[in-house]
């Protein structure tokens, strides 16, 4: 017997709700993260957004296969289910996660609307660039889902079969972390705090050197043109980025 195309979540008879495979889910979350991650980047280094262009319509298509046909017919939960396709599948409830891919929806909609089609260059789409990235990153390496966790408040029935089994397990069961591991974690922070410091504190001499070196050079003239186009915008200013944001515009 044939699937039907236009079908959220299989229908299985041990469970009362549409269920997907989480197992694939995460999968798929895990190489969307992947991707998103490089693109951003790219864009935050280099001023390239291009990447980022193409990834943000690639993403709105295969949320909106997702959500208004079929997961099953989605290319990246195609490949997600393939890596996967050797692995117990863990079952959970289909309507929180069309909740939670519905957020996504709408972050890709943004996007497209601000990058793709006006090539709005500003901290809004730093805002919800992260905003995407911490949730394809909590559900990739943790198995959590924010987005599910939010169905819950617009819900009368609160979500069933989550991940991991989070909405059976009483909360004062779950394993808690003991004060040696605590002093572990902060004695590492610490660690690599002061790493950090030497580090950056080493880059900042080499890039004192260059600059002064720099500043011995004759000056250019400059267009007054290009100088009013290149004039940072306040809101960079406030954020600390006057040269990232000089990057992203191709100014000197």
């Amino acid at each position: 017997m044939s699937k039907p195309i236009f079908q959220f979540g299989e229908v299985r008879p041990e469970y009362q709700i549409p269920v997907l495979n989480e197992r694939a889910v995460r999968a798929a979350a895990g190489i969307l993260f992947f991707v998103a991650l490089i693109c951003f980047m790219n864009s935050w280094l280099t001023g390239n957004f291009q990447p980022t262009r193409v990834f943000v319509v690639s993403f709105l298509i295969e949320f909106s296969i997702r959500i208004f046909v079929n997961p099953r017919l989605a290319p990246v939960m195609i490949l997600g289910q393939w890596m996967v396709r050797k692995q117990q599948p863990e079952w959970s409830g289909a309507p929180q996660k069309r909740f939670a891919w519905g957020i996504g929806f709408v972050l890709a909609v943004t996007m497209l609307y601000l990058v793709v089609l006006n090539n709005v260059i500003g901290p809004i789409n730093l805002v919800v660039c992260s905003l995407c990235l911490t949730l394809l990153f909590f559900e990739s390496a943790f198995g959590i889902c924010i987005g599910c966790k939010i169905y819950n408040a617009f819900n009368k029935e609160n979500a069933q079969l989550c991940p991991g089994g989070v909405c059976e397990v009483p909360a004062n069961q779950t394993p808690s972390v003991s004060l040696m591991q605590l002093v572990i974690v902060i004695a590492f922070g610490l660690a690599v705090a002061g790493i950090a410091q030497w580090v950056y504190s080493s880059a900042h001499k080499q890039v004192a050197a260059f600059d002064h070196a720099a500043s011995t050079q004759a000056a250019a003239p400059i267009d007054p043109a290009e100088a009013e186009r290149c004039k940072v915008p306040d809101f960079a200013r406030t954020m600390g980025h006057e040269e990232m944001w000089k990057l992203h515009n191709h100014c000197q």
